[in-house]
């Protein structure tokens, strides 16, 4: 591996990227877009708040279950098929969508479209590092992490511009022709690769799939609740969410057990330093980077009263910023390492969120527009170091497991977040929307300086490590990193 970043990307790695990146940009935009629309809904399918707010967390919820899921479709049926099969389902769901005719129909296709969106995103993940021969560095990680990155920042934006003119409809149709070309281009770039394996690992673990997909759901279904029923102790709060550590408990306890089989997600894998210290970082990169996505829609709309076309548009500068950061991260993180890069992100988000924190309805546009550019510079490095350290040290075989495992750590930290600043923004409501929104926006911030503290301990390349990682790998140009001992990793 003696060759530069840019050229051990070979162009058919890269085409297979492009192919992976159309084909789940519309999982990852439609997941953001339909926030917006949730009073359009309302109004148009003449459905109360209640009933409308189950289109986005059943979504939610049906990704949960079908994330463990990814891992095992890939050894089963190859992940090619398994990637095409998501996009096709993820799209007929899309039109059913589009077809609704009440609140109760759109929920129910919402969950469908979900489980596809649940497929396609650890997918992502697992088969652009596949393609890349299992050699994962930030580069890589950068452009198959861009359509996550930019997906709560330019969702909103371009669900505005459809809201703005077109029917609310469209907010799904506009997936068709986006998945058409996806499957065009996985079909002619992605590698085939082979199901199934002779030890027996396209057998499901039904055990572990029963109690993982439901400790998800009740996780994230008791964090969703957690503003709207009134805190932590009310029922509709405590019970999924104890339900769900409970069973999230025990299927790690099933998990870990020794033996041949291999369970739905690989939870021993995160005691290898690299992809546990990285699962966490992910873990609070969501919970601070969501924190922020889900106030300033609603300061631009609520505290300022702009339209929802306008708070999607105020919100470009953060994504320029994110996408500026793509260019950098890489290159910042092959000389600083990965540890400090990370850190340097989230300090840098957090300061530009501070301006929010004292701002007003009458703060200048220009001014939050410059601090929102650098936050989206800020946001937009902290998930790319921490996704190229975590498959290191672990084997071909543990792709799919560490993939999951960070996506769901992800996941989490993202309800986690959104969960804290809503719960913040609603009990301070009562002392004026200025207040409240401040209030708000200190918690943000406080969450993305806590999210230093697992950034501390993230492995940071030395310059030798640097050499060592450009050298030829010995006995196999072609072999992919194993796994190391725990103790081995420093």
């Amino acid at each position: 591996m003696t060759e530069t970043t840019e050229a051990k990307l070979s162009p058919q790695v890269k085409n297979a990227l492009i192919a992976l990146l159309v084909g789940g940009i519309a999982a990852i935009l439609d997941s953001t877009m339909v926030t917006l629309a949730i009073h359009t809904l309302e109004v148009r399918l003449h459905a109360t708040t209640g009933t409308i707010q189950w289109v986005t967390t059943g979504f939610l919820l049906a990704m949960a279950v079908a994330i463990p899921v990814t891992g095992w479709a890939e050894r089963r049926w190859g992940g090619k098929r398994v990637w095409m099969a998501a996009l096709v389902l993820f799209v007929l769901a899309s039109v059913l969508c589009a077809a609704a005719w009440n609140g109760a129909s759109l929920i129910g296709f919402r969950v469908l479209q979900g489980f596809g969106a649940g497929l396609i995103f650890p997918l992502m993940q697992t088969l652009a590092v596949r393609a890349a021969g299992g050699r994962v560095d930030s580069r890589l990680m950068a452009a198959v992490s861009l359509p996550i990155a930019l997906g709560p920042i330019l969702g909103p934006v371009i669900g505005g511009v459809i809201l703005n003119w077109l029917s609310w409809r469209w907010l799904f149709l506009i997936n068709v022709p986006v998945i058409a070309v996806g499957l065009l281009l996985a079909w002619r770039f992605l590698p085939a690769d082979r199901p199934g394996s002779p030890s027996g690992r396209g057998r499901l673990d039904w055990t572990g799939l029963a109690l993982l997909a439901p400790a998800l759901a009740g996780i994230l279904l008791g964090l969703s609740q957690l503003s709207e029923e009134g805190g932590i102790g009310h029922a509709g709060v405590l019970a999924p969410l104890v339900a769900g550590v409970v069973l999230l408990a025990a299927f790690v306890a099933w998990a870990a057990r020794p033996g041949e089989r291999e369970p739905i997600v690989d939870v021993r894998l995160l005691r290898v330093r690299s992809l546990g210290t990285a699962s966490a970082v992910l873990f609070t990169a969501g919970a601070a980077t969501y924190a922020g996505m889900f106030l300033l829609p609603l300061y631009y709309q609520q505290l300022r009263g702009d339209s929802v076309l306008d708070a999607g548009l105020l919100l470009i500068p953060q994504g320029v910023g994110a996408l500026a950061s793509r260019f950098v991260v890489g290159g910042l993180a092959d000389r600083f390492g990965a540890r400090a890069v990370t850190i340097g992100g989230f300090l840098l988000a957090a300061v530009a969120t501070v301006p929010f924190a004292l701002a007003g309805p009458g703060t200048s546009l220009w001014w939050l527009g410059a601090v929102l550019l650098v936050r989206g510079l800020g946001t937009g490095a902290v998930l790319i170091p921490p996704m190229s350290v975590a498959y290191q040290d672990i084997q071909p075989a543990g792709i799919p497991h560490a993939t999951m495992n960070t996506r769901i750590a992800q996941q989490v930290g993202a309800s986690f977040g959104t969960a804290v600043v809503a719960v913040a923004l609603q009990s301070l409501l009562g002392d004026g929307a200025t207040t409240a929104f401040h209030g708000a926006f200190w918690w943000a911030i406080g969450i993305t300086v806590a999210a230093v503290v697992p950034a501390v301990v993230l492995p940071a390349r030395t310059p030798a490590s640097r050499e060592s990682a450009a050298a030829p790998v010995r006995g196999d140009e072609t072999a992919s990193p194993r796994v190391a001992a725990p103790e081995e990793v420093a």
